[in-house]
């Protein structure tokens, strides 16, 4: 284990937990595997907001376009038996299709450049208006032209995906959540994983949220609709847990994996640019791809009404970050690019020394909250607020047992001026001066607030109010 990981462990939670309460999100699980092995769970919230149920790690979440990499890995396990090959066209399997659909690759269909339609014509699945596709329906759609020309272009493809499921039931003359399964979640040592409902009556399943408008509040959202022959787009059924095992499998450097190094190298190669994102995007095969801070990272996202979440792995730090979430708010990416950036600042400026390590802890204004987070031989003042806490962190430096001073800070802030801490009689750290900034405990911030502001203090009445009391 990196000597820096245990202090970016230690905060990690502490941030999730704030960005959970500030935002109102119902619940969140994360895990963190480091080289396949987990080192962190914990799970935030209620698994369902009507019945004030406690979310835990062992809640099963709907994982939805996660299931497009497990589908990835068993199209390779197939290429490595030699059962298929990746340029082989998917008319060779299925029958009924566009002869233009037909004559598009294996490879295409996995790298989103076969040019096929999103949704099908109908995309009331994804509004929970319709159930999902049965193979007829599927096959119905596929005997349509293509929207665009293959090979021209990334053009992310739902019913690819599910094409992709019924070359696989093709060549193994097996059901493809039998197959998948099997050979795939089984292979890779995942108790928690499912490819699509039901699931056992006796495991706990997390249920989604709506967003919380236009209605003002959230509704509960079950969760629980098979997805039929779109499994292999969006049926999985999974933890953050297993996901991190899952996709540290696939990196090239896993000492464990069901695929070969080969096999994974080609699935992580990045093949199109996602050109018409701000976000710099690249996809490979059934796996996305990006750079965040400094890092770059391979993995997965899932969108599935009533729940978002995100994996990712960071090669260089043999990392993987995985966060599910049981709404339809989209933080679970946000948050994932937030601990990157957290792991990428603990890694490059280490672990704490001896000096900074106990300035840490939660502090209170009456604008907002501080994170005091040493690394190295600085104490970074943190945003919890911020979807990328370190973003324009100033820097302390420590002088003595309670004082220092502003290294380094925005032109806005306080550079330069001094910091201390002052405690109590008995040694308890009670308030930290960063300048001429006063900032204290939750408790007491709160105390100060509503003493000042008085949360039940009535508004003075205006001068034609009083006129006409009197």
């Amino acid at each position: 284990m990196h000597k820096w990981l245990p202090a970016a462990l230690g905060y990690i939670p502490r941030w999730i937990e704030f960005q959970l309460r500030q935002s109102e999100q119902p619940g969140c699980v994360i895990a963190v595997a480091d080289r396949g092995k987990l080192i962190l769970e914990q799970a935030f919230g209620h698994a369902d907001l009507d019945h004030g149920t406690a979310l835990t790690p062992r809640h099963r979440f709907r994982v939805a376009s996660h299931s497009k990499s497990f589908t990835a890995a068993g199209i390779m396990k197939l290429r490595e038996k030699g059962r298929l090959q990746l340029d082989d066209e998917p008319g060779r399997y299925v029958d009924r299709l566009h002869p233009a659909v037909a004559k598009t690759t294996i490879a295409q269909l996995l790298s989103h450049s076969a040019g096929l339609v999103r949704d099908g014509t109908d995309a009331g699945q994804w509004q929970d208006r319709r159930p999902f596709l049965k193979a007829s329906e599927l096959r119905a759609d596929l005997a349509a032209a293509p929207v665009i020309a293959a090979n021209t272009r990334f053009k992310y493809s739902n019913h690819g995906f599910g094409l992709a499921g019924l070359i696989i039931e093709a060549i193994t003359g097996e059901p493809y959540r039998d197959w998948i399964k099997r050979e795939i979640v089984d292979a890779v040592g995942l108790a928690e994983t499912e490819p699509d409902m039901p699931i056992g009556a006796d495991v706990p399943m997390a249920h989604g949220h709506s967003g919380k408008w236009p209605i003002g509040r959230r509704l509960v959202v079950p969760g629980d609709n098979p997805t039929n022959a779109l499994a292999a787009a969006t049926g999985f059924v999974s933890t953050a847990a297993d996901l991190a095992r899952f996709f540290a499998q696939l990196d090239p450097a896993a000492r464990r994996s069901a695929l070969s190094t080969a096999s994974r190298r080609e699935m992580t190669r990045r093949q199109w640019r996602d050109v018409d994102s701000s976000i710099e995007r690249h996809y490979g095969l059934g796996i996305m791809g990006g750079k965040t801070a400094d890092c770059e990272w391979f993995g997965h996202g899932g969108s599935f009404p009533g729940f978002i979440s995100q994996t990712a792995v960071l090669p260089q730090y043999g990392l993987t970050v995985s966060i599910v979430t049981n709404t339809s708010d989209r933080l679970a990416n946000l948050w994932v690019d937030g601990v990157i950036h957290l792991i990428a600042a603990f890694a490059r400026r280490g672990a704490p020394d001896a000096r900074v390590r106990g300035w840490t802890g939660r502090w209170w204004s009456r604008w907002d909250a501080v994170d005091l987070v040493p690394m190295g031989n600085r104490v970074l003042v943190a945003n919890p607020a911020l979807l990328n806490p370190v973003a324009d962190a100033s820097e302390l430096a420590i002088s003595g047992a309670d004082q220092g001073h502003i290294a380094l800070a925005t032109g806005l802030a306080n550079h330069g001026e001094p910091v201390r801490r002052n405690r109590s009689a008995n040694g308890t750290i009670e308030e930290v001066w960063l300048g001429g900034t006063r900032l204290v405990p939750e408790k007491k911030a709160i105390a100060e607030l509503t003493g000042r502001h008085g949360e039940h203090r009535q508004p003075r009445p205006s001068a034609r109010a009083r006129r006409a009391r009197a």
